[in-house]
C-alpha cells in the first residue's frame, strides 16, 4: 500500500484529535505508529492512551522551550536545533513504521524551529509505504501541494473564546 501526505490545519479543534484518531486506527489494525509533537510535552490524554499499545512509540521531549517570541537569540538557536533534530531522527527511524505523525508541524515550519524546505525533501524521500500526518495553522502552499489530502478545521464557536479553560479529556 502506497503511503500518502495528511495535513490537517486550520484554526478551529480537531486537528491533533483527527491525527491521533488515525493514529489509533492504524495501532488497531496492527501497523506501526511513530508519533512526534512539536512544542507539546506528550502528557495529553491521547499520547497516555496511545502509549498502551506496543505498536505505537512516541517520541519523548527531554526539552521545553517557551514560546517563541520570548526566546534570546541563544535560545532559538538551541530550540532550533533540538526541534530539528527531532524531526531527523523521526524520519531517519521512519521506515520501520507505517505511520508518522508530525503535530504541530505547521507551527513549527511557521516559527522556524523547523525548515520547511527541510521537511519538503524528506517528505519526498519518505519511504513510499509511509503514511505521514501533519497538523497546525497555516500550512504554506508548498505543503499543501505535497499533501495528498488537506482537511481544514473550521472554528465558528469555541468555549475558550468565554473563558472556559481546556479541559482533561476533551481538550488535552
Amino acid at each position: 500500500m502506497k503511503g500518502l501526505i495528511h495535513i490537517y490545519c486550520g484554526d478551529g479543534k480537531g486537528k491533533t484529535t483527527a491525527a491521533m484518531g488515525l493514529a489509533l486506527r492504524s495501532a488497531g489494525a496492527g501497523r506501526r505508529v511513530l508519533v512526534l509533537q512539536f512544542f507539546k510535552d506528550g502528557n495529553s490524554s491521547e499520547v497516555k492512551a496511545l502509549k498502551n499499545f506496543a505498536t505505537v512509540d512516541v517520541v519523548e521531549q527531554t526539552r521545553r522551550f517557551g514560546f517563541s517570541w520570548t526566546l534570546s537569540e541563544e535560545e532559538l538557536r538551541e530550540a532550533k536545533a533540538y526541534y530539528s533534530s527531532l524531526l531527523e531522527d523521526a524520519m531517519a527511524k521512519s521506515k520501520e513504521y507505517d505511520l508518522l505523525v508530525l503535530d504541530e508541524a505547521m507551527s513549527a515550519c511557521t516559527t522556524g524551529m523547523i525548515q520547511e524546505e527541510r521537511l519538503l525533501e524528506l517528505l519526498r524521500e519518505k519511504p513510499d509505504a509511509l503514511e505521514v500526518v501533519m497538523t497546525g495553522r497555516n500550512p504554506s502552499q508548498a505543503l499543501m501541494d505535497q499533501a495528498d489530502y488537506v482537511t481544514e478545521m473550521r472554528k465558528i464557536k469555541h468555549p475558550f473564546d468565554q473563558g472556559v479553560p481546556a479541559r482533561l479529556g476533551v481538550e488535552f
